[in-house]
């Protein structure tokens, strides 16, 4: 959906959640929605022409729907087909399309995450890095099951480096704590979080505490 193109008012966000629109410059539109806010309750601002209001509803209406998880995202045509790849790889497991844009877009950036904080800059996934990163895992000994119920949990593994944060974390967890095998396939379910652990602030808080070993 996010490859549709369609001459709709485009959808945005603000910090007090509510929604705007803003209406392209098109001889048919009237002036009066030129830029709209709308709340949640529903209610229409005294200003807005109904007629106009009507006229619009479920193109409004399909923005909506198709794009409030992922906000303010802005794709050209090459970055859509590039998500709609990664959606793909996804494809195994039994998630909704917004469950997909929702995982892929908490992973890189488009959904705010507390996992991230204000570190996570804003990008399109790859489908090379987001493949790459269930294979492993799978040789991890993890079923396509048991990634379904991490990645739900934890979209955010995602968007970690598998070198830096995955292989370096299992190791850790491997030669410094003995888990492995099925142990560790337990723990990542339980605790998929480690995986993306980068920090530790030997009890010396760092303001990292999303990705600090002190939680394991």
């Amino acid at each position: 959906m996010l490859g549709r193109s369609l001459a709709c008012p485009l959808l945005t966000f603000d910090s007090q959640s509510r929604l705007s629109f803003s209406t392209p410059n098109i001889a048919t539109a009237t002036p009066n929605i030129a830029h709209l806010n709308v709340n949640f309750s529903g209610a229409l601002p005294s200003h807005v022409n109904q007629g106009a209001w009507t006229s619009h509803f479920l193109c409004k209406k399909w923005i909506i729907h198709s794009s409030a998880q992922i906000g303010n995202l802005t794709l050209s045509d090459g970055d859509k087909k590039t998500w709609e790849t990664c959606r793909e790889a996804l494809s195994a497991f039994e998630f909704s399309l917004k469950e997909k844009d929702k995982i892929l877009g908490k992973a890189f950036g488009h959904v705010h995450s507390p996992y991230w904080g204000e570190e996570r800059k804003q990008e399109v996934p790859k489908f090379e890095i987001v493949s790459d990163i269930l294979d492993y895992l799978r040789g991890l000994g993890l079923s396509d099951d048991d990634l379904y119920k991490l990645v739900k949990k934890f979209p955010e593994v995602l968007g970690c480096s598998l070198e830096h944060d995955l292989r370096t974390n299992v190791q850790i967890l491997e030669k410094d704590w003995g888990i492995k095998g099925k142990s560790l396939r337990n723990l990542l379910l339980r605790n998929p979080k480690v995986l993306g652990y980068n920090v530790d602030c030997k009890g010396d808080c760092m303001a990292q505490c999303t990705r600090c070993w002190v939680r394991f």
